[in-house]
């Protein structure tokens, strides 16, 4: 854990409005709030977004800050894409959140995914050469997407390639994945 708040720092969490895992999206929101940091949430819409817990009991409702269309140029330091099946499979259809990728990605600027958030990844073909872990039944899908190599640990960091790459596998490993976003935003 760093030693210092992060004020300053800005994070974007992408979802759509039905079926991210809540505590990949409020864990890691809520905590780096605490830290100081300004945590944007955008979905498809403006209307609520319905976590789940374990793909099928409801979960904490969330209030979008802006949709996915209305997000603009606004600098943010880190991208967020928590998993939730349906979320998952969801957001890599969504045109804009997949080019919120690319632009993470292609600008050299941290990304942060979990569980089967990755698959927004491997649709927004920024997977060569990295080194990652996921919900391991996303591993050929991201074999097949060109990365070098898919791990079964709780967290890996892989900053080859372009651009800095945070994944974790399941809610359980979420305190891992928290401090190595909270290092990752220490560095800039």
């Amino acid at each position: 854990m760093t030693d210092r708040r992060l004020d300053g720092r800005s994070v974007l969490a992408l979802v759509t409005n039905y079926g991210v895992e809540q505590d990949e999206l409020l864990v890691p929101l809520r905590e780096l709030r605490k830290d100081g940091v300004d945590v944007t949430v955008a979905a498809v819409s403006t209307d609520l977004v319905q976590t789940l817990q374990g793909d099928k009991d409801p979960g904490e409702s969330v209030d979008p800050d802006v949709s996915h269309e209305a997000l603009g140029a606004a600098p943010h330091d880190l991208l967020l894409i928590p998993g939730g099946t349906l979320n998952a499979d969801h957001l890599r259809l969504e045109t804009a959140a997949v080019d919120t990728v690319k632009a993470f990605a292609a600008s050299g600027r941290p990304v942060a995914a979990i569980c089967h958030g990755p698959w927004a990844l491997v649709e927004a073909d920024v997977l060569r050469g990295k080194t990652l872990t996921s919900y391991p039944s996303l591993r050929t899908d991201i074999t097949n997407a060109g990365a070098e190599a898919w791990v079964d640990e709780p967290v890996v960091v892989d900053a080859e390639g372009g651009y800095p790459l945070i994944t974790s596998r399941t809610p359980k490993d979420l305190d891992d994945f928290v401090t190595a976003i909270r290092e990752r935003l220490a560095q800039v």
